[in-house]
């Protein structure tokens, strides 16, 4: 692929990827949003992060160096859930987090 390809390409991905931020924001600009859409566009932050978290804990390989490097993931999730149902902070969920994930490891 030359450069007046890759160009072409850059440009036109760019292009489009522009339009499709755009776009809404031009065709929705002066209207107001029902409180049902609003409430709906709530609930994309928390998902895209618990498909993150999911796709970190829970991967196809996971048991195949044993048991507990499998585990261990998981049980550094339910210490968050914990320390995330006590205390519904998001500091003290990542400290909990990291420190049992080490913890464990050393195990």
């Amino acid at each position: 692929m030359g450069t007046g390809d890759f160009m072409i390409l850059w440009l036109s991905s760019f292009g489009f990827i522009l339009f499709c931020r755009v776009a809404p924001v031009v065709a929705l600009r002066g209207r107001p949003l029902s409180p049902r859409v609003v409430d709906a566009l709530g609930y994309i932050p928390p998902a895209a992060f618990a498909a993150l978290v999911a796709n970190d804990l829970l991967s196809p390989g996971m048991f195949s160096a044993g048991p507990w490097t499998g585990l261990m993931p998981l049980v550094a999730g339910g210490v968050v859930v914990l320390v995330a149902w006590r205390t519904k902070s998001m500091l003290w969920c990542c400290v909990a987090g990291v420190l049992a994930y080490v913890l464990l490891s050393l195990l």
